[in-house]
């Protein structure tokens, strides 16, 4: 029988290496479908709820891999669907592919039913992104989509007609030029390091510096031992960007922790305070955070040379591979004696620790959120994937869940999309079966894909999912009082009995009220087999407070309660008892 278009697409994927795909069945992709069927030895079908679980699925896949993701979606909604997790794979620098179906060739653009065309509405989300327009067409394309998100940590879609996808390729349907097998499946990998003058330069700044500050983000993942000894040669604190969390061991003497709004007030005082600023691996947003411009002298390490002097103006950009930049870095600085800066440091991390070790072993109920996170990074095993999604529960788990081990780390960092957590931790799971694998949730979070649930048992994937229910979207309850001051308005969620809703999806639940009990619950969750979601029933209350609270926030507070905002009597006593403990 002769190869289809759909035939000649898979093919190229596995030759790049694809054994999994995300995707939900439709009329517009059945070629596709008709050609995994054949190919259930070589590439696995991952079936899920919602097309955006799929294209989520396959950004959780891409980041704690570094493979290829793949996601399927058919013509029209089916693949509108998709362009949250793409945009999220674009900001966080993840390769994922899309396959799309289209309507019939010769019926495109005439209104006909789901007549969308997805390679134009996919146009800015992707940096790949073509119309496959015949069988000979495919090998082209596809090589070329998967070399390009590879190659550039970003999105790539291609979408085929369904027509187009059951047709043979016949030797007269090639045009003279496209020549048969012109193409190579070799993927070819360089950039990885620096030049020389822009070498001596860096380490000439960061020699001069006498309070050397790192920011470590998600390009640093890979340099672990690179990034504690340089801290070590120039006596500098590490800071870490969210998506770098799991850069160092949170343990480490020479981490200040998290930086931002999610971070320590540890790392703010050492990021405003230094006077020279090595940036390795991260483009952290927040530009307010950052060292006034003109007090310290800054050097960056990116692989994207668009990405350098991005948030903060540099005197030297290194372009390459991190763990290399910084290994040629090490040869070139020398080591200092003057260590007040990294005692100081070290002396401000003592004092949050003990900060947050009184958050997280609070007993009173309703049961704090610190509570929970603070228990289950305990509990992580030294390889563990550990996920959140995005909200307040962000906060309690960038603060509270310590990662002390090779654990690995990710949420949806850039877009900060809500419900990327469980996609992410199906995605997890297929690719690491063996891995302990734990995403940490917001209901409101849940609610938004909690379908998918179901594809946890279907495919056996040994997740735990905790949800952190306070029936609240509260990190925007928040942000209308601490940062508008007004009162919270359209925030309250109606209540859901998560425990019920997983053990309807054949998931075991479980309920957590009482912080006494907390810690042996969570060990008997993560502990059984299979997966389990693990619902944290705590206080509303209980504010993500940034690692300082300023006059104006403060202001904002006053100005909300004045106006009228909900439980302000015990908001309020909440925010004195937590400032108290700051100052004290």
């Amino acid at each position: 029988m002769a190869s289809t278009a759909a035939d000649i697409l898979l093919d190229t994927l596995c030759v790049w290496g694809v054994d999994t795909i995300f995707g939900l069945p439709g009329d517009g992709i059945n070629g596709i479908m008709e050609a995994l069927r054949r190919r259930q030895d070589r590439i696995r079908f991952v079936q899920v709820r919602h097309e955006e679980t799929a294209a989520l699925a396959a950004v959780g896949y891409a980041k704690f891999t570094g493979r290829l993701g793949v996601c399927l979606a058919t013509s029209g909604p089916g693949g509108i669907h998709l362009l949250n997790g793409l945009y999220d794979a674009k900001l966080d620098h993840a390769p994922v592919l899309a396959v799309t179906g289209l309507q019939h060739h010769d019926l495109l653009s005439t209104f006909t039913q789901q007549d969308v065309e997805l390679d134009k509405l996919f146009a800015d989300a992707c940096a790949y992104n073509a119309r496959i327009m015949g069988p000979a067409h495919v090998e082209n394309v596809v090589e070329l989509a998967c070399r390009t998100a590879l190659a550039y940590r970003q999105p790539a879609h291609v979408t085929i007609p369904i027509d187009v996808q059951s047709m043979p390729l016949t030797r007269r349907e090639r045009s003279k030029g496209n020549v048969a097998d012109h193409v190579s499946h070799t993927m070819a990998w360089g950039g990885g390091a620096a030049d020389e003058a822009s070498l001596a330069r860096a380490a000439e700044i960061l020699d001069a510096g006498s309070k050397v500050f790192i920011l470590a983000g998600q390009g640093a993942l890979g340099a672990r031992a690179e990034l504690l000894e340089l801290a070590d040669r120039l006596g500098a604190p590490i800071g870490k960007a969210l998506l770098g969390k799991a850069a160092v061991p949170d343990d480490s003497e020479f981490t200040t922790g998290g930086v931002g709004l999610l971070g320590t007030q540890a790392s703010q005082r050492a990021m405003k305070a230094c006077d020279t600023l090595l940036i390795a691996g991260s483009t952290f947003p927040y530009i307010e955070f950052y060292p006034e411009p003109g007090t310290a002298r800054a050097v960056q390490i990116d692989l994207d040379p668009q990405r350098i002097g991005l948030r903060y103006p540099v005197e030297a950009g290194l372009v390459g591979d991190c763990a290399q930049v910084l290994r040629a870095l090490l040869r070139r600085v020398e080591r200092k004696t003057d260590r007040k800066f990294l005692k100081q440091a070290r002396k401000d991390m003592a004092k949050w620790r003990d900060l947050l070790a009184d958050r997280g072993g609070r007993e009173d109920v309703p049961m704090k959120p610190a509570v929970v996170l603070r228990q289950l990074g305990k509990l992580l095993e030294n390889d563990a994937v550990l996920i959140c999604d995005s909200g307040t529960n962000t906060a309690w788990t960038a603060r509270h869940a310590e990662l002390t081990g090779v654990q690995s780390f990710s949420c949806s960092g850039t877009l900060a999309t809500m419900a990327c957590a469980l996609p992410y931790a199906i995605g997890a799971a297929t690719a690491h079966p063996r891995r302990q694998v734990v995403a940490v949730i917001g209901d409101g979070g849940l609610s938004m894909l909690m379908g998918d649930l179901v594809t946890l048992r279907k495919y056996g994937l040994s997740a735990k999912i905790v949800v952190i229910r306070n029936d609240l979207l509260g990190m925007i309850e928040w942000e209308q009082i601490g940062k508008l001051g007004n009162p919270q308005y359209g925030v309250e969620l109606e209540p859901i009995d998560f425990v019920k809703v997983a053990e309807a999806c054949g998931v075991r639940g479980v309920r957590i009220e009482d912080p006494a009990t907390c810690a042996a619950q969570l060990r008997d969750a993560l502990e059984a087999p299979g997966p389990c979601l693990i619902e944290a029933v705590v206080d509303p209350d209980e504010p993500p407070f940034p690692p300082s609270l300023d006059l104006a926030e403060a202001a904002h507070f006053a100005r909300a309660f004045a106006r009228g905002a909900k439980g302000r009597g015990k908001i309020a006593r909440t925010i004195a008892g937590d400032l108290v403990r700051e100052l004290i």
